[in-house]
Protein backbone atom coordinates (compact mmCIF):
# COMPACT_ATOMS: atom_id res chain seq x y z
CA UNK A 1 0.00 0.00 0.00
CA UNK A 2 1.06 3.33 -1.04
CA UNK A 3 1.80 5.57 2.00
CA UNK A 4 0.07 9.11 2.01
CA UNK A 5 3.05 10.80 3.97
CA UNK A 6 6.64 11.63 2.35
CA UNK A 7 9.14 9.83 4.21
CA UNK A 8 11.10 13.14 4.70
CA UNK A 9 7.89 14.85 6.54
CA UNK A 10 8.26 14.89 9.71
CA UNK A 11 5.14 14.60 12.01
CA UNK A 12 5.14 15.40 15.74
CA UNK A 13 3.80 12.01 17.46
CA UNK A 14 1.56 14.27 19.34
CA UNK A 15 -0.10 15.30 16.40
CA UNK A 16 -3.41 13.73 15.09
CA UNK A 17 -3.75 13.06 10.96
CA UNK A 18 -6.50 11.02 9.08
CA UNK A 19 -5.23 8.12 7.39
CA UNK A 20 -6.66 9.48 4.32
CA UNK A 21 -4.76 13.17 4.73
CA UNK A 22 -1.56 13.85 2.32
CA UNK A 23 1.58 15.01 3.41
CA UNK A 24 4.24 16.44 0.86
CA UNK A 25 7.97 16.16 1.15
CA UNK A 26 9.96 18.12 3.86
CA UNK A 27 6.82 19.48 5.60
CA UNK A 28 7.08 19.63 9.40
CA UNK A 29 3.73 19.36 11.31
CA UNK A 30 3.61 19.37 15.14
CA UNK A 31 2.13 18.91 18.25
CA UNK A 32 -1.69 19.81 18.94
CA UNK A 33 -2.28 20.04 14.87
CA UNK A 34 -4.85 18.06 13.92
CA UNK A 35 -6.61 17.53 10.20
CA UNK A 36 -9.14 15.82 8.95
CA UNK A 37 -10.05 13.88 6.03
CA UNK A 38 -9.14 14.32 2.47
CA UNK A 39 -6.61 17.35 3.09
CA UNK A 40 -3.33 17.62 1.00
CA UNK A 41 -1.04 19.42 1.98
CA UNK A 42 2.38 19.87 -0.13
CA UNK A 43 5.60 20.23 0.34
CA UNK A 44 7.78 22.31 2.97
CA UNK A 45 4.69 23.27 4.51
CA UNK A 46 5.07 24.40 8.29
CA UNK A 47 2.05 23.90 10.62
CA UNK A 48 2.39 24.36 14.65
CA UNK A 49 -0.44 23.83 17.07
CA UNK A 50 -2.77 24.09 18.37
CA UNK A 51 -4.58 24.50 14.99
CA UNK A 52 -7.14 22.29 13.57
CA UNK A 53 -7.77 21.85 10.19
CA UNK A 54 -10.96 20.43 8.37
CA UNK A 55 -12.08 17.88 5.43
CA UNK A 56 -10.49 18.32 1.45
CA UNK A 57 -8.48 21.39 1.96
CA UNK A 58 -5.51 21.93 -0.32
CA UNK A 59 -2.10 23.50 1.37
CA UNK A 60 0.33 24.16 -1.37
CA UNK A 61 4.02 24.56 -0.88
CA UNK A 62 5.66 26.68 1.47
CA UNK A 63 2.94 27.92 3.03
CA UNK A 64 3.18 28.51 7.00
CA UNK A 65 -0.39 27.45 9.49
CA UNK A 66 -0.66 28.11 13.18
CA UNK A 67 2.94 30.23 13.99
CA UNK A 68 2.87 32.55 17.13
CA UNK A 69 1.08 35.89 16.85
CA UNK A 70 3.38 39.04 15.84
CA UNK A 71 2.33 40.79 18.94
CA UNK A 72 4.17 41.60 21.52
CA UNK A 73 1.79 40.47 24.32
CA UNK A 74 1.71 36.97 23.08
CA UNK A 75 3.16 35.15 26.32
CA UNK A 76 2.88 31.64 24.53
CA UNK A 77 -0.43 31.19 25.58
CA UNK A 78 -2.56 27.84 24.07
CA UNK A 79 -4.30 29.98 21.41
CA UNK A 80 -6.01 28.37 18.29
CA UNK A 81 -5.89 28.30 14.59
CA UNK A 82 -8.96 26.70 13.04
CA UNK A 83 -9.71 26.10 9.53
CA UNK A 84 -12.76 24.63 8.19
CA UNK A 85 -13.74 22.60 4.78
CA UNK A 86 -12.99 22.91 1.06
CA UNK A 87 -10.55 25.62 1.27
CA UNK A 88 -7.71 25.95 -1.64
CA UNK A 89 -4.68 27.72 0.60
CA UNK A 90 -1.81 28.66 -1.99
CA UNK A 91 2.08 29.09 -1.98
CA UNK A 92 3.68 31.23 1.14
CA UNK A 93 0.44 31.97 3.13
CA UNK A 94 0.85 32.74 6.42
CA UNK A 95 -1.97 32.20 9.40
CA UNK A 96 -1.12 32.77 12.99
CA UNK A 97 -2.51 32.15 16.11
CA UNK A 98 -5.34 33.96 18.26
CA UNK A 99 -4.05 35.93 21.75
CA UNK A 100 -6.00 35.90 24.86
CA UNK A 101 -6.53 39.69 24.38
CA UNK A 102 -9.25 38.38 21.86
CA UNK A 103 -11.15 35.27 22.09
CA UNK A 104 -7.84 33.47 21.69
CA UNK A 105 -8.70 32.10 17.92
CA UNK A 106 -7.80 32.68 14.08
CA UNK A 107 -10.83 31.41 12.40
CA UNK A 108 -11.26 30.57 8.53
CA UNK A 109 -14.43 29.05 7.78
CA UNK A 110 -15.01 26.75 4.44
CA UNK A 111 -15.02 26.93 1.06
CA UNK A 112 -12.56 29.93 0.53
CA UNK A 113 -9.94 30.93 -2.41
CA UNK A 114 -6.48 31.98 -0.61
CA UNK A 115 -3.65 33.09 -3.31
CA UNK A 116 0.24 33.02 -2.54
CA UNK A 117 1.60 35.03 -0.03
CA UNK A 118 -2.07 35.97 1.73
CA UNK A 119 -1.31 36.96 5.31
CA UNK A 120 -4.21 36.43 8.02
CA UNK A 121 -2.93 37.94 11.34
CA UNK A 122 -3.89 36.62 14.95
CA UNK A 123 -7.77 37.07 16.04
CA UNK A 124 -8.99 37.36 12.44
CA UNK A 125 -12.48 35.84 11.11
CA UNK A 126 -13.23 34.42 8.16
CA UNK A 127 -15.95 33.57 6.54
CA UNK A 128 -17.04 31.33 3.86
CA UNK A 129 -16.79 31.63 0.23
CA UNK A 130 -14.56 34.42 0.04
CA UNK A 131 -11.86 34.73 -2.35
CA UNK A 132 -8.24 36.73 -1.14
CA UNK A 133 -6.40 37.66 -4.20
CA UNK A 134 -1.88 37.06 -4.43
CA UNK A 135 -0.58 39.45 -1.60
CA UNK A 136 -3.74 40.29 0.23
CA UNK A 137 -3.22 40.73 3.99
CA UNK A 138 -4.89 41.37 7.26
CA UNK A 139 -3.89 42.78 10.42
CA UNK A 140 -5.21 41.33 13.64
CA UNK A 141 -8.70 41.58 14.99
CA UNK A 142 -10.22 41.75 11.03
CA UNK A 143 -13.76 39.75 10.40
CA UNK A 144 -14.64 38.98 6.74
CA UNK A 145 -17.69 38.16 5.66
CA UNK A 146 -18.83 35.52 3.34
CA UNK A 147 -18.19 35.44 -0.21
CA UNK A 148 -15.85 39.14 0.57
CA UNK A 149 -13.70 39.71 -2.28
CA UNK A 150 -10.45 41.12 -1.70
CA UNK A 151 -8.01 42.78 -4.70
CA UNK A 152 -4.18 41.59 -4.95
CA UNK A 153 -2.30 43.56 -2.31
CA UNK A 154 -5.52 44.60 -0.53
CA UNK A 155 -4.22 45.51 3.17
CA UNK A 156 -6.71 45.50 5.69
CA UNK A 157 -6.34 47.54 9.06
CA UNK A 158 -6.50 45.98 12.46
CA UNK A 159 -10.03 45.63 13.83
CA UNK A 160 -11.99 46.12 10.30
CA UNK A 161 -15.33 44.62 8.97
CA UNK A 162 -15.22 43.93 5.56
CA UNK A 163 -19.19 42.93 4.68
CA UNK A 164 -20.36 40.25 2.46
CA UNK A 165 -20.37 40.60 -1.35
CA UNK A 166 -17.93 42.98 -1.18
CA UNK A 167 -14.84 43.40 -3.81
CA UNK A 168 -11.94 45.69 -3.31
CA UNK A 169 -9.84 47.10 -6.40
CA UNK A 170 -6.13 45.79 -6.71
CA UNK A 171 -3.70 47.73 -4.25
CA UNK A 172 -6.59 49.02 -1.65
CA UNK A 173 -5.67 50.25 1.79
CA UNK A 174 -8.90 49.86 3.78
CA UNK A 175 -8.71 51.65 7.34
CA UNK A 176 -12.65 51.92 7.95
CA UNK A 177 -15.68 49.01 7.77
CA UNK A 178 -17.10 47.98 4.32
CA UNK A 179 -20.34 47.66 4.17
CA UNK A 180 -21.83 44.74 2.06
CA UNK A 181 -22.19 44.48 -1.57
CA UNK A 182 -19.79 47.92 -1.83
CA UNK A 183 -16.70 47.89 -4.69
CA UNK A 184 -13.77 50.18 -2.65
CA UNK A 185 -10.76 51.46 -4.18
CA UNK A 186 -7.68 53.81 -3.46
CA UNK A 187 -5.64 54.62 -0.46
CA UNK A 188 -7.55 54.83 1.58
CA UNK A 189 -10.43 53.20 0.14
CA UNK A 190 -13.67 55.32 -0.71
CA UNK A 191 -16.60 53.38 -2.31
CA UNK A 192 -17.67 53.24 -5.55
CA UNK A 193 -21.02 51.74 -6.16
CA UNK A 194 -22.12 47.99 -5.85
CA UNK A 195 -20.17 44.90 -6.79
CA UNK A 196 -23.09 44.11 -8.95
CA UNK A 197 -21.38 41.67 -11.34
CA UNK A 198 -20.81 39.74 -8.53
CA UNK A 199 -24.54 39.52 -7.01
CA UNK A 200 -25.74 38.42 -10.85
CA UNK A 201 -22.62 35.48 -10.78
CA UNK A 202 -24.46 34.38 -7.21
CA UNK A 203 -28.23 34.44 -8.38
CA UNK A 204 -29.16 38.27 -7.11
CA UNK A 205 -32.43 39.01 -8.88
CA UNK A 206 -32.26 42.39 -11.47
CA UNK A 207 -34.75 43.63 -8.86
CA UNK A 208 -32.45 42.79 -5.79
CA UNK A 209 -30.01 44.43 -7.79
CA UNK A 210 -31.70 47.64 -8.57
CA UNK A 211 -32.74 47.74 -5.00
CA UNK A 212 -29.29 47.52 -3.66
CA UNK A 213 -28.20 50.09 -6.08
CA UNK A 214 -30.71 52.38 -4.61
CA UNK A 215 -29.90 51.63 -0.88
CA UNK A 216 -25.70 52.30 -2.00
CA UNK A 217 -27.32 55.62 -3.11
CA UNK A 218 -29.17 56.58 0.14
CA UNK A 219 -25.85 55.62 1.92
CA UNK A 220 -23.78 57.67 0.18
CA UNK A 221 -25.17 59.55 -2.54
CA UNK A 222 -28.19 61.49 -0.86
CA UNK A 223 -26.20 63.89 1.90
CA UNK A 224 -27.73 61.87 4.64
CA UNK A 225 -26.48 61.76 8.23
CA UNK A 226 -25.21 58.08 8.91
CA UNK A 227 -28.25 58.04 11.33
CA UNK A 228 -30.53 59.01 8.67
CA UNK A 229 -29.47 56.39 6.31
CA UNK A 230 -29.60 54.02 8.76
CA UNK A 231 -33.54 54.60 9.15
CA UNK A 232 -34.13 55.15 5.60
CA UNK A 233 -32.59 51.48 4.86
CA UNK A 234 -34.17 49.92 7.54
CA UNK A 235 -37.44 51.06 5.79
CA UNK A 236 -36.30 49.69 2.63
CA UNK A 237 -35.55 46.17 4.23
CA UNK A 238 -39.30 46.27 4.07
CA UNK A 239 -39.87 45.12 0.84
CA UNK A 240 -36.46 43.84 -0.07
CA UNK A 241 -34.74 41.64 2.26
CA UNK A 242 -31.27 41.45 0.85
CA UNK A 243 -31.15 44.73 2.48
CA UNK A 244 -31.51 43.53 5.49
CA UNK A 245 -26.91 42.57 5.40
CA UNK A 246 -26.54 46.10 4.92
CA UNK A 247 -28.90 47.19 7.90
CA UNK A 248 -27.33 44.91 10.77
CA UNK A 249 -23.43 45.37 9.42
CA UNK A 250 -24.14 49.28 9.98
CA UNK A 251 -25.56 48.83 13.14
CA UNK A 252 -22.53 46.84 14.71
CA UNK A 253 -19.84 48.88 12.58
CA UNK A 254 -17.34 50.41 15.40
CA UNK A 255 -14.94 51.92 12.74
CA UNK A 256 -17.18 53.62 11.01
CA UNK A 257 -16.81 53.26 6.98
CA UNK A 258 -15.35 53.97 4.03
CA UNK A 259 -16.71 57.53 2.45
Amino acid sequence: MQTLIHPTAIIDPKAELDSSVEVGPYTTIGAGVRIDAGTKVGSHVVIEGPTTIGKHNEIFQFSSLGAKPQDKKFKDEPTLLEIGDHNTIREFCTFNRGTIQDKGTTKIGSHNWIMAYVHIAHDCIVGNHTIMANNSSLAGHVTIYDYAILGGFTLVHQFCQIGEHIITAVGSVVFKDIPPYVTAAGYDAQPHGINAEGLKRRGFSAEAIQQIKRAYKVLYRQGLSFEEAKVALADMEKSCPEIGLMTRFLAQTTRGIVR
